[in-house]
């Protein structure tokens, strides 16, 4: 069978790009139904947006990349069709944008964009070879164990990274991406819980605080810490895991609300001498917390003992702890892919290979991440209006 537009994958990006890209599409997926990871992202209410979405929020080896798609379609315009659809949303904080009832509203709003564009989705269904005759890509399907060779015009890559394996990643991108010698940059767990050392954390499992994380490149971040029994977690760790590297310290400052930690101190040792240090930082920090860098210090005693070079010392540690973790969660847990297709290979404006006419990639399998908070789907919605657009104009 021929086709004009063949689309590998049914996630986030490629059922947008096929809502975009003219007559003559086929969207495929190995997976039962379309969309897993929109289904389950968000706590099952999905982050689809972030209204701050900016190239400075997408780490990219070319930070010039994300630009043009970015401008030509915002999360302004995405939450415009989010609005038209009828899905009642909420911001959740830092312009995270949320479906106020399930995930599923914006599954169901991509397949009716989908339906509404004519294009055809063949589930459970694996990709076998693929060729280019100079014209034409041939693909080799097999559904319902049986095989289909179907050629087209446009291929698509939108299968997404490595990232969460039991949800069926598998990199199929990747490895099509190198059959046609398009270069790729290392890939990597991103937005992942660092571990630690085997019960280093453990006693302190379950405990969290608001802090500032920084990994020793790339910016801060104020949000949410959680210590698990393998290492760390939550919003501020997964942030900066997307910059932290093998053998590298992040910095977490445990008062990130304090403008002066050390005149702080002081006032709470006037105002509370006679109590013990860990009674008196018990009172602004998890009381677990307390005990555990207290004793890690050999730290202890009244408050009211301290000096004022103390007390600047002990600011200096809250403020500026270093630690080093030894790895992290890897794929299994990770919410995203570093890495991937290089974007030297590709168009800025259409997401087409230079090399390859005919040949677009989107989403997660480009060597584009953005930060923790929507910023990905946004990517996945600004990359697939890219190459959906510019297909269907060629369509025309």
């Amino acid at each position: 069978m021929h086709v004009q537009t063949l689309i590998i994958g049914a996630g986030a990006a490629g059922l947008y790009c096929a809502a975009h890209a003219g007559p003559g599409v086929l969207v495929v997926d190995h997976a039962r139904a379309a969309g897993k990871k929109i289904r389950i992202s968000g706590g099952g209410r999905c982050n689809f947006t972030n209204i701050h979405a900016r190239p400075e929020a997408y780490l990219c080896r070319n930070p010039h990349f994300v630009k043009s798609a970015l401008k030509r379609h915002t999360a302004t315009d995405f939450l415009a069709l989010v609005d038209a659809h009828g899905i009642a949303w909420h911001e959740k904080t830092l312009g995270q944008l949320f479906c106020d009832k399930t995930a599923k509203d914006i599954v169901a709003m991509l397949l009716g964009l989908l339906q509404k564009n004519d294009a055809a989705l063949w589930l459970q269904t694996e990709v076998g070879d693929i060729t280019h005759d100079g014209t034409h890509f041939h693909v080799i399907l097999h559904r319902d164990g049986k095989p289909t060779r179907v050629s087209a015009q446009n291929l698509v890559l939108a299968s997404g990274g490595k990232s969460i394996p039991k949800m069926g990643a598998t990199g199929l991108a990747y490895r099509i991406a190198e059959q046609f010698d398009l270069p790729q940059i290392e890939t990597r767990a991103g937005l992942v819980p660092l571990t630690f050392p085997d019960g280093a954390m453990s006693p302190l499992a379950g405990t969290a605080l608001p802090v500032r994380a920084q990994a020793a490149r790339g910016p801060s971040f104020d949000e949410a810490l959680l210590f698990t029994h393998r290492g760390l977690s939550g919003p501020a760790i997964l942030q900066i895991s997307s910059y932290w590297r093998e053998g590298e310290d992040i910095t977490v400052n445990l008062l990130p609300s304090s403008r002066d930690p050390a005149a702080d101190l002081r006032a709470l040792r006037k105002s509370a001498g006679a109590k013990s240090l860990a009674t008196v930082l018990g009172g602004i920090l998890p009381r677990k917390l307390v005990d555990a860098l207290l004793g890690q210090w050999n730290l202890g005693g009244n408050i009211a003992d301290m000096s004022d070079k103390a007390l600047a010392d002990l600011a200096a540690r809250l403020t500026g702890w270093q630690l080093r973790p030894t790895g992290s969660e890897g794929y299994r847990t990770a919410e995203v892919t570093l890495g991937g297709i290089d974007t030297d290979a590709l168009s800025s404006r259409t997401m087409e290979a230079k090399t390859m006419p005919g040949l677009f990639c989107i989403g997660e399998c480009v060597d584009v991440t953005g930060w923790l908070g929507g910023y990905n789907f946004q990517w996945a919605w600004s990359s697939a209006h890219a190459a959906g657009t510019e297909i269907a104009s060629r369509a025309v």
